[in-house]
């Protein structure tokens, strides 16, 4: 078991050792879109890449209804494995809508021998959540 401070210290040094090996700018939460962000998750149990809509729910209703229109083209085309749940619980209990991508493979953040398979997955992953983001883009915002 691991002290809140070791843990916390493994946690840094694995997103810093992330962006040192996969050095580039992510979008996350500069999508300029209202409560529109993507992000990266790591911890004890799994590693997944999102794509959150947690805004008021007037636009998450609207910026979900487009997301649903382009459900195909982002499975068929860049995530298969793209798992949509309109109504995601959040571990605080806030209710947002989510797209996600789980890494199928037990890891921690704890456990650096899984380290290297979840930093390639996340890039793989979320580089081409990016890039059907950059051309669907003015759809989504429509």
């Amino acid at each position: 078991m691991f002290s809140k401070e070791e843990s916390r210290l493994l946690r840094q040094e694995f997103w810093t050792s992330f962006g040192k090996s996969f050095p580039r700018k992510w979008i996350l939460y500069n999508t300029k879109l209202k409560g529109f962000s993507f992000k990266f998750h790591f911890d004890t149990k799994k590693a997944l890449v999102a794509l959150d809509l947690e805004d008021d729910l007037e636009h998450r209703i609207k910026y979900w209804e487009k997301l649903v229109a382009l459900k195909t083209i982002l499975q068929d085309t860049y995530l298969p494995e793209a798992i949509y749940n309109e109504t995601y619980i959040l571990e605080n209990h806030k209710e947002i809508s989510r797209i996600y991508i789980p890494l199928e493979q037990k890891v921690s953040i704890h456990n650096k021998n899984t380290w290297q398979d979840v930093m390639i997955f996340f890039n793989e992953k979320m580089s081409l959540f990016e890039a059907f983001f950059e051309e669907y883009k003015d759809v989504i915002e429509g």
